[in-house]
């Protein structure tokens, strides 16, 4: 145990002398109470440490100890459905213990330590087994098996074993060098947690929101940021993504953000049930919340709290997606840490090494062949909203974010005030991962799909071209073609990327539906352009084909195969003739 004393105090930053031997990182407890700390300055006998929860009443001269370990995370299962703060306390504990405020110093464990799990073993009494090795399971939730892993720096000979009902603190299993396993593990949060080889990304994450699996896609074990002003939409975005995605395990993280947003999470996520198993959502959910009137320190811990449970489960070959909400929030916790160091600042006052850190948490992201038997594979899928003040996305945090990040979905505030949503600009945003998703595109809906994809964008670009025009002179001066093209370019916008939220069959739209709306709408626009210059345009403005467009969406998902063949084969005979 090293013990020293407070010897200055500055907001979150607390300075102590006599800890010789103390490390970087380690983990301290600070004052009579016990707060949690965090060591990130070392100058000869003086410790510069950032305390994680509410340092008012602290005084110079209370002790400061350390066990000489970093911050670690404990894992294990119990964690699913399980409401944390930055530094992993369960808010519901600490709810009983102090009421609905958070007692400065109280604590709670992470695992609940006298509910019992069933444990069936997988590895037999002899066998070898090493890091990573899976030695058993037990049924975490009825959606999620919880696959028990060799923690980091055991190997052996299995000795004992016995399948049956144990609490995350007894053992269950032995090995012949006295070693014991639980079904508990411990991760010092800040260093990633290993893997056997990371893979390139080749699975889209299926979102069930067509700007997003047709536009602008991410794969599974890969990385979005969402920036975007107040109000258009980020939360909104990412708790969408959180419920529709196709992800095994969901991880949300509550960073910084104002406490109605998150109360709102809170409240409404043990309500949703999971589309995919029937369940509630919160079975295969875990919720990080640390909202912008708890302590400022706390917002970093949170994201590294986050990815860390993130990469533990998709160890066990799970794919997992993070929502980082937001990461603005973050750098600003880190601006004022660095301040209160008196280190140099950089652009905006940031610290210097802002764009090392963002690049560290988004490079947790990945799809990995993971450690140890059997052969698993898993990923962990990074979506991380910004914050730019004003809108600017020139400010640091959005371009270092830019610089990782493999897809940009911006938000646009316009969007948001004309109830477009989601609010994301199709002309400003990108996906870098077209290529690595190609042969599954075209092996599972068609090679057609990404062409389609490719034609639509084109269109919207070209309807953005003549807008500047109408601006100018007027709808009327254009050519019955580009009127046709504007018209098409609505219903692109408003039928086929506006989604509806709380419509019960728009919220979610498969993939299958995604490419026969494509295809209806290319189709309509093929035909439509082969009776230009034969027919007024006014006359194929008032087709009902329009209007069966614009309700396409509301298809039930059980009749996309019997509606979209016919309706898209009646859309191509189109004739003179029909629209006379």
């Amino acid at each position: 145990m090293i013990v020293g004393r407070i010897t200055r105090i500055s907001g979150p930053v607390v300075t102590a002398r006599g800890m010789e031997g103390i490390k970087i990182r380690d983990m301290v407890r600070v004052g009579e109470l016990g707060l949690v700390g965090e060591v990130i300055e070392v100058k000869g006998d003086l410790v510069s440490i950032q305390v994680y929860e509410e340092t008012d009443g602290l005084r110079v001269g209370e002790p400061v100890q350390s066990e000489g370990r970093p911050f670690l995370a404990e894992l294990g299962p119990g964690l699913l459905g399980t409401i944390y703060d930055g530094i992993q306390r369960p808010l519901e504990v600490i709810r009983d213990q102090t009421g609905v405020f958070l007692a400065r110093g109280a604590s709670g464990d992470p695992l609940n330590r006298s509910k019992r799990w069933h444990f069936v073993p997988t590895a037999q009494i002899g066998d070898h087994v090493a890091y990573g090795d899976v030695v058993g399971w037990v049924q975490e939730t009825p959606a999620i098996t919880h696959k028990i892993m060799v923690p980091e720096g055991i190997r052996g000979r299995i000795v004992a074993i016995a399948e049956g009902d144990y609490t995350v603190d007894e053992p269950i299993a032995e090995l012949d060098t006295g070693q014991k396993l639980y079904m508990k593990q411990l991760w010092p949060i800040r260093r990633p947690r290993p893997s056997a080889q990371k893979i390139a990304p080749a699975l889209p994450l299926i979102t069930g929101q067509r700007i997003f699996d047709v536009f602008f896609p991410v794969p599974k074990g890969g990385s979005a940021i969402v920036p975007g002003p107040f109000g258009s939409g980020k939360t909104v975005t990412q708790q969408a993504l959180a419920k529709w995605s196709d992800a095994d395990i969901v991880v949300y993280i509550g960073c910084g953000e104002r406490g109605n947003e998150m109360t709102e999470v809170l409240t409404e996520f043990p309500r949703l049930e999971d589309p995919r198993t029937g369940q509630p959502l919160m079975r295969r959910t875990v919720l990080i919340a640390n909202t912008s009137n708890m302590p400022v320190a706390a917002r970093e811990t949170s994201i590294y709290m986050g990815i860390t449970i993130a990469e533990y489960y998709r160890d066990m070959g799970y794919d997992v997606a993070l929502m980082a909400d937001s990461t603005s929030r973050w750098a600003e916790a880190l601006r004022e840490i660095s301040g209160r160091l008196e280190e140099m600042p950089g652009e905006e006052g940031y610290p210097p090494y802002l764009a090392s850190r963002i690049a560290e948490f988004y490079e947790r992201a990945g799809r990995v062949i993971c450690l140890g038997s059997p052969h698993r594979e898993g990923s962990v899928t990074v979506i991380g909203a910004v914050s730019p003040p004003g809108g600017d996305f020139s400010e640091p945090v959005t371009q270092n974010s830019l610089r990782i990040a493999g897809a940009f979905w911006g938000l646009d505030a316009r969007l948001a005030y004309s109830r477009h949503f989601p609010a994301i600009n199709w002309l400003t945003s990108y996906s870098l991962y077209l290529d690595v998703l190609q042969d599954w595109y075209i092996r599972h809906l068609g090679a057609d799909f990404l062409a389609m994809r490719r034609e639509l964008l084109e269109i919207l670009q070209k309807e953005d071209e003549l807008k500047k025009i109408v601006q100018l002179v007027g709808r009327e001066s254009l050519s019955e073609p580009d009127k046709l093209l504007l018209d098409i370019a609505r219903t692109i916008r408003d039928d086929f990327l506006r989604q509806n939220a709380f419509h019960e069959i728009d919220a979610f739209c498969p993939l299958k539906k995604q490419y026969y709306m494509m295809q209806a709408i290319l189709t309509f626009y093929k035909a439509c352009q082969r009776l230009v210059g034969t027919v007024p345009y006014d006359e194929l403005a008032k087709l009902p084909e329009w209007e069966q467009l614009s309700k396409m969406r509301y298809v039930p998902n059980e009749q996309i195969g019997s509606f979209f063949p016919k309706f898209i084969q009646e859309l191509s005979t189109l004739s003179k003739e029909a629209v006379r």
